[in-house]
């Protein structure tokens, strides 16, 4: 009892220091006490601290909030948290705005009221207009569990202008975070959906000039395969890959090339011949080292993707026509490709393939192919 009070003072102290203190604390103090204690102590210090002149003070008081709503009921949330809450997503400040948008899918799971929850994502679509970049932002990397929020066609029509502006953002952060996150998206819009509204954001974002844009689009494309399918993928987004294949940011290009074994298996071998197989062979000439490694790790991938055979007839050859190439670049590739993809062939092919394409290099002019 004398701490609770002890506390409240706390709340009301005149120096701001002491009271962000008090709202820090708020959220760990909300977990130990007793279920009543949580309706007659903790709120009414939540709203106070809730209501502070310092935005210092209030958006500390989000976080404990999310704990307070996982002590109450649907009806008890609604009942003692529904104003407040509402207060804190317009609140004046954007540094409050932010943490409401961080933490905005906890909060809203917790408030199980249908109600309450349509007007929370009203605030959340209001929040991706927001003046401050990095509210924005923030409300972007909940879009894995907004969705959950309400049915499926209720989200698709109500996210499709705010996503249209975002892909648009004047902030290349808040790009790159919607990037990021917006594939998580696809299995709430379905296959036709994704293909309709979300597919062409994609490509626009593959489009970008800022290459974390780009590189975050790459990393997530194995979620939208596995919801529209790799040829709906390939269909729409391949030519931008292939493009991207050849991005000035080398980072971008090794997404890609981290990302090609996926699109191979899935393609099948005639359409890989045709559409990416130069292009794999390319960069094996890359003049940054980390896209040369990445290359031969991919031609082992794809040569347990597609078979030895395929290997024997269409890469390796390739690889070892390179051991000529006047650039020692070449060469030296061309040995570590060999050596990474020499355990998935078999030994006939390392015997009268291999080898004698090393013998030759043994004699090479540049000692660092000969070390290697």
């Amino acid at each position: 009892s004398k701490l609770r009070v002890g506390y409240e003072a706390l709340c009301r102290d005149e120096t701001p220091m002491i009271r962000r203190a008090a709202a820090s604390n708020l959220k760990d103090l909300v977990e130990k006490i007793e279920k009543d204690h949580v309706v007659t102590f903790a709120i009414p210090n939540f709203r106070h601290l809730a209501e502070d002149d310092q935005d210092s003070v209030r958006l500390l008081t989000v976080e404990p909030l999310v704990g307070i709503t996982k002590r109450l009921t649907t009806e008890e949330c609604k009942q003692y948290l529904g104003e407040s809450v509402q207060r804190l997503c317009v609140d004046k400040s954007w540094r409050v705005r932010y943490m409401v948008a961080d933490q905005f899918v906890p909060l809203a799971t917790n408030i199980k009221d249908a109600e309450l929850q349509e007007e929370l994502l009203n605030v959340a679509i209001s929040l991706m207009h927001d003046s401050e970049a990095e509210v924005r932002g923030a409300v972007c990397t909940q879009l894995d569990g907004l969705a959950g929020l309400t049915n499926s066609e209720a989200i698709v029509g109500r996210l499709q202008a705010p996503l249209q502006e975002l892909v648009d953002d004047p902030s290349q952060h808040v790009r790159a975070t919607l990037a990021k996150h917006i594939g998580s998206l696809c299995r709430v819009f379905g296959k036709e959906g994704t293909i309709e509204h979300l597919l062409p954001l994609l490509l626009r974002l593959l489009k970008d000039s800022f290459p974390d844009v780009r590189l975050n689009i790459i990393s997530k494309l194995d979620v939208v395969d596995s919801v529209v399918g790799i040829d709906s993928l390939s269909q729409s987004l391949l030519p931008a890959i292939v493009e991207l294949a050849e991005d000035k940011q080398w980072r971008v290009r090794l997404a890609i090339i981290e990302y090609v074994p996926l699109i191979a298996s899935q393609l099948g071998v005639q359409f890989f011949d045709e559409q990416l197989s130069n292009l794999c062979m390319s960069w094996l000439g890359d003049p940054v080292y980390s896209i040369r490694e990445a290359a031969t790790v991919n031609l082992k991938k794809l040569t347990e993707v597609f078979g030895v055979d395929w290997a024997r007839s269409t890469i390796i050859p390739k690889i070892l026509a390179m051991a000529n190439h006047p650039n020692y670049l070449y060469r030296i590739t061309t040995i570590f490709a060999i050596t990474m993809i020499a355990p998935s062939v078999t030994p006939e092919i390392v015997r009268d393939m291999i080898l004698p394409s090393l013998e030759g290099l043994v004699n090479d002019p540049i000692p660092n192919i000969r070390f290697n």
